[in-house]
């Protein structure tokens, strides 16, 4: 899915290594190359990198503007990962869609797949919009 227009990765994208590869209205796409750097004590991807990707995607979901000089940042209220299986492929894809909400707030979903298919991770969020 094309973006529009460009945003600059934030720090702590840049620092993981994750890529914005998708973002359009109540959409967006994150993805992240498996290092050994993003692993816990198995060898696996840390818990905190699947709600980090579910995170991002989800807030950038429900943040697309259209217009690069009008940006809409929010916040994320309530995060909930459920943590489904481990990657056999190596790179993380995270899908987010708002899938409601009002002018304060949006409701999001998101899934984690690797890329050979499986299903990682599932999350749901709450995000305020932030103001100015």
């Amino acid at each position: 899915m094309a973006e529009d227009f460009p945003e600059a990765p934030y720090p702590f994208q840049q620092h993981l290594g994750m890529e914005r590869t998708g973002w359009s209205a109540d959409y967006a796409q994150i993805e992240l190359p498996l290092a050994e750097h993003l692993g816990n004590r198995q060898g696996l991807p840390h818990g905190g990198v699947h709600a980090t990707l579910l995170d991002t995607a989800m807030g950038y979901a429900g943040t697309w503007t259209g217009d690069a000089d009008a940006p809409q940042m929010a916040l994320t209220l309530s995060l909930n990962v459920q943590y489904l299986s481990r990657p056999r492929g190596a790179r993380l894809i995270a899908e987010g869609w708002r899938t409601g909400g009002g002018k304060s707030t949006f409701f999001a979903e998101g899934v984690i797949r690797d890329d050979e298919g499986e299903i990682i991770a599932k999350g749901s969020g709450v995000f305020r919009y932030r103001k100015g």
